[in-house]
């Protein structure tokens, strides 16, 4: 049976949504278990979904305590953040576009304004307009927050996924023991160039190097930054106990080099990839035979 509500009683609409959602806490987790968004997420058993639904009532009713039903950033959403990109991963996993999903949300509404009309059925027309009004806009938000999310965790997801492939991008090859290389190719900027380098000084540290080859025959251009990026790879290098050779310098690219007055002098330089593994191995003391074709010097 509702509540009945004398007129000089009612409080604020937040006051009264705040207090409804806590009143029928659990009538509202119950009837959201058997909603797409809740039933398909959590499927374990029903009970885990009902208490995913308690969890975000009781978030909205402290949003709604502190007057904030239009704020996504109210405190109250904080404590559920996390399950609600849980859920909307979830969804987007199942193959659900963010509209998909944000229609889901939709369906949360109706059985919470037919409760709250349940429950108001006493107090004036205007004060349940009023109310329902405000429950609305505080489920809105919601959706807001849902959507911020979404959009979070897919950047971070891109982010991770541009180092993964920046990563695979920038191998690190024994060429010889006490030698390791890293053929660039394609354009590089100042995130794949810090990727070069902390990849690189990982590969001298693990495989005790004690060279370390840049081959940069691949890049077309370079920018002072990513200039500036090699230098320092360079020198991180030398401080690990690796001397790093550059090898395959285009005219242009040393033309930027000049052009910007680096100071190459200390930095070891090849033309080529074979000659930098050249220069490694006699600096180890390998000596490298040309063998000749069989059957030279047989008349």
């Amino acid at each position: 049976m509702p509540e009945h509500v004398a007129e000089g009683q009612l409080g604020s609409p937040t006051q009264e949504v705040r207090d409804f959602l806590r009143r029928r806490r659990e009538q509202i987790a119950q009837r959201w278990a058997d909603e797409p968004l809740f039933r398909t997420v959590f499927t374990v058993s029903r009970d885990e979904a009902v208490e995913a639904g308690k969890a975000v009532v009781d978030a909205l009713a402290q949003v709604a305590d502190g007057d904030r039903v239009e704020d996504p950033d109210a405190a109250g959403f904080t404590v559920v953040r996390e399950q609600l990109a849980r859920m909307q991963v979830a969804r987007s996993r199942a193959g659900l576009s963010t509209a998909q999903v944000s229609t889901e949300l939709d369906t949360l509404r109706p059985p919470v304004e037919n409760l709250l009309v349940d429950d108001l059925a006493d107090a004036p027309a205007e004060h349940l307009r009023a109310c329902t009004n405000t429950l609305i806009v505080l489920l809105g938000t919601l959706r807001v927050v849902v959507m911020q999310t979404a959009l979070s965790e897919g950047q971070a997801l891109i982010d991770r996924q541009r180092l993964q492939l920046l990563e695979v991008a920038t191998p690190v090859i024994k060429l010889w023991d006490g030698i390791v290389a890293v053929p660039l190719i394609g354009t590089l900027d100042s995130a794949r160039s810090q990727v070069v380098m902390e990849t690189l000084l990982e590969a001298v540290v693990e495989q005790h190097a004690r060279f370390a080859i840049l081959d940069i025959t691949g890049v077309p251009t370079v920018d002072s930054l990513v200039a500036q990026h090699l230098m320092k790879t360079v020198a991180a290098a030398r401080l690990m106990g690796a001397e790093c050779i550059v090898s395959g310098i285009r005219p242009a690219i040393a033309q930027t080099m000049v052009h910007l007055g680096l100071d190459l002098g200390t930095v070891v330089t090849r033309s080529g990839l074979a000659d930098a593994l050249a220069y490694a191995l006699h600096e180890l003391g390998a000596g490298i035979v040309n063998a000749k074709p069989h059957g030279a010097g047989q008349r």
